[in-house]
This record gives C-alpha cells, sequence and structure tokens, in this order.
C-alpha cells in the first residue's frame, strides 16, 4: 500500500486517466496517515466552532473559516484534482495552512478560556488538542515533502554547472597546451624577418 505522498507523486499520465473518471474519492488516501490527519483536523475544528456559537460567537468566523479550508483541501487531495494545478507548490501551501491554523487557534483558545463558561472551555480544550494535530501534520508535511526537495535542489544545479564548468576547463587546457608552440612559431618568424632585414643593410 503506497502512502498518501506517494499516490500524490503519480505520473501526469495516471493523473489525466483518473481526471476522465470525474471526482472519485481515493479510500486508500482517506485511510493513510495524511488523511487521517485531516479528517481530525476536521471533525475537531467542527466541534470547535460548535462550542464557540454556544459560547463566545464572535470567535466561530475562525473556526468556521478554518473548516471550510481543511475541506478543501480533503476534497482535492481525496480526488487528486489538485494535481491539475501542478505549477502550484500544493506542500508549502499545505505547510503554511497548518502553521496559519496553530496561530490561529492558539490566540482564539486563550481568548476564549478567559470567559469561564463551560463551551468556551471546552473549545479551549479542543482548540489544544488540535493544536498538537496542526503541528505534527506540519512536522510530516516538512519532513516528507519540503526537506527532501529543499536537499535535491542544490544537487540539479551543480548537474547542471558541471558540464560548463568542464568545458571551461577543457578550454583552458588547449591554450595552456597551445600557448607554447604559437610562441616558439612567433620566434621563428621573428628571427626569419632579423635575417632579412639584417642582410638588406648589409648589402
Amino acid at each position: 500500500m503506497l502512502s498518501a505522498w506517494d499516490r500524490r507523486d503519480r505520473p501526469r499520465e495516471e493523473v489525466a486517466a483518473a481526471g476522465l473518471q470525474g471526482f472519485a474519492v481515493d479510500k486508500t488516501f482517506l485511510s493513510s496517515l495524511k488523511g487521517i490527519l485531516l479528517e481530525t483536523e476536521l471533525v475537531l475544528t467542527f466541534i470547535i466552532f460548535i462550542c464557540f456559537t454556544a459560547s463566545i460567537s464572535a470567535y466561530m468566523a475562525a473556526a468556521l473559516l478554518e473548516f471550510f479550508i481543511t475541506l478543501a483541501f480533503l476534497f482535492l487531495y481525496a480526488t487528486q484534482y489538485y494535481q491539475r494545478f501542478d505549477r502550484l507548490n500544493w506542500p508549502c501551501l499545505d505547510f503554511l495552512r497548518c502553521v496559519s491554523a496553530i496561530i490561529i487557534f492558539l490566540v482564539v483558545s486563550f481568548a476564549a478560556v478567559t470567559s469561564r463558561e463551560g463551551a468556551a472551555i471546552a473549545a479551549f480544550v479542543f482548540g489544544i488538542i488540535l493544536v498538537s494535530v496542526f503541528a505534527y501534520d506540519a512536522f510530516k508535511i516538512y519532513q516528507t515533502e519540503m526537506a527532501p526537495r529543499a536537499t535535491q535542489a542544490p544537487q540539479q544545479t551543480l548537474s547542471k554547472d558541471l558540464p560548463h564548468a568542464e568545458l571551461m576547463l577543457g578550454l583552458r587546457d588547449s591554450e595552456a597546451t597551445n600557448r607554447p608552440v604559437l610562441s616558439a612559431q612567433r620566434w621563428e618568424d621573428g628571427l626569419v624577418k632579423g635575417s632579412h632585414g639584417s642582410g638588406a643593410v648589409w648589402s
């Protein structure tokens, strides 16, 4: 069984063939680690939204926004539809989603617990759990997606620059080998011209 990140890197031919089938849900992704993380984030965000609705309605907009963002990412990953937008850096967008959610729910949770209401305290507890889930999700994204690409980029740059460097080195070696020959030819030409010139003076 392939992991969620391995299945997200399928060839474009398979992606195009899968796109013809419509929005078919990948059940393997839903049962993978990434799918479980997104589902857990979705459920906890909805619970926090309900808690804020019952206690402090001013904070429920943040939970509702994160709910729809998480739902959108779950839909795009489960249907493989995100691969149609291959120009976007999806690991970076997903990482930023987790980081922004961590900041938002930390601020909202600690602000809500000051009201000392039952629903607000429940929102605080679920908010701390959700922050830990988002932090683990961001760590996995960085470990499996962003860190390998960061290490591969210098190697690809070095492999591209290596033929050019070898070419320049070869040209320098050829110039170094041809330089004594050219100097010897110029010296011989100078002797010949000098001999002709001296003969014209003595005659």
